[in-house]
């Protein structure tokens, strides 16, 4: 990864165009072709980009650029549309290269494949009579999280940590294909979650799906109950 902290101005063109005014910023240059444009605020989000795949070209400046004290330009490339993104550099303050190797990727605790092991295991956190189908259940849109057999006939789980109104539209959208199979229908959702928020809650409730509240602790048989004041 190069870091790059220089004032600089930068333009993208293409389907869409931004500009930024000369500042002093920071340039990440990443080893997939990535480049994006940070200041010092804005937490993680970076003010611009380019995704890969794509090309960065350094060149001088022209005549008219060089009068206006310009020393580079960056010339950032998609490979796959007609996207740009132009760097011109007044002064660079730092410039460093770094080796960063092979990322692991985060691991997080309690995540949603954590929470659907979990109620994998648990499948009467359902209600009574429920039985496992599978997880992890293949549609054309996405895989169900679990899929299980209930008193009234098939159920359709999705999982999150946070329960918020896009976990609703995803699991209704599952259940709009699943009762299109004779073999599966009818198919209840269940939106389970560590929280749910009340506008998710509401939409669940209205489209007559039924909300699951999940203690993680208490799943993992670290909630000792004896502990408690209350």
């Amino acid at each position: 990864m190069r870091l790059v902290i220089a004032t600089c101005s930068v333009t993208y063109s293409g389907r869409l165009n931004a500009h930024l005014a000369q500042a002093t910023r920071l340039l990440m240059v990443k080893a997939d072709g990535a480049v994006l444009v940070h200041s010092d605020g804005g937490s993680y989000k970076p003010l611009n980009w380019m995704s890969p795949p794509a090309t960065l070209r350094t060149t001088a400046p022209d005549e008219e650029q060089a009068q206006a004290g310009i020393t580079e330009v960056w010339t950032v490339r998609a490979e796959k549309s007609d996207d740009t993104l132009t760097i011109l550099i007044s002064e660079i303050h730092h410039d460093s290269a770094h080796e960063l190797g092979t990322d692991p990727g985060l691991v997080k605790d309690g995540v949603e494949s954590d929470l659907q092991r979990l109620l994998a295991e648990q499948i009467d956190r359902l209600g009574d009579g429920h039985r496992l189908i599978r997880r992890e259940h293949q549609t054309p849109i996405g895989p169900v999280d679990i899929l299980a057999k209930g008193p009234g006939g098939t159920v359709a789980v999705e999982l999150k940590r946070r329960g918020d109104i896009d976990g609703v539209e995803q699991l209704t959208r599952y259940l709009d294909l699943l009762n299109r199979d004779p073999l599966l229908a009818p198919v209840e959702g269940v939106f389970a979650a560590q929280q749910i928020r009340p506008q998710a809650r509401t939409l669940a409730e209205d489209r007559g799906i039924r909300c699951l509240v999940l203690d993680y602790e208490e799943m993992r048989g670290l909630d000792d109950a004896d502990s408690r004041l209350f």
